[in-house]
């Protein structure tokens, strides 16, 4: 079992960027594939983006490539989001999602085992 915990999403402007980050709980975090997802008011939620287990193979949404980077600090149990040239298609509650061990990244969400409760991203003009 792995709890998630979302944090650094606020208010920002367009253009600005956030670092939205999770922290994992569990001693096998390295064997987790990790995943972004966002869910914007009245749109289904939708992948962001992914980190292989093995931590050198990531993806990207067309929509955030070129401006959003995904990483992962396996000593410290986390996964983070860097959002640059934000803009204001991007509001959304942001979560973090866990595979199972040695599972593949997903661009679904049935393809995660294990969710953060999300953090609130708005981006204003």
């Amino acid at each position: 079992q792995v709890q998630l915990v979302e944090s650094g999403g606020g208010l920002v402007q367009a253009g600005d960027s956030l670092r939205l980050s999770c922290a994992a709980s569990g001693r096998t975090f390295s064997t987790y594939s990790l995943g972004w997802f966002r869910q914007a008011p009245g749109k289904e939620r939708e992948f962001v983006a992914g980190i292989w287990w093995s931590g050198g193979f990531t993806t990207y949404a067309d929509s955030v490539k070129g401006r959003f980077t995904i990483s992962r600090d396996n000593a410290k149990n986390t996964v983070s989001l860097q959002m640059n040239s934000l803009k204001l298609e991007d509001t959304a509650v942001y979560y973090c999602a866990a595979t199972k061990p040695y599972s593949r990244i997903g661009r679904r969400g049935s393809d995660y085992d294990f969710w953060g409760q999300g953090t609130q991203v708005t981006v204003s003009s």
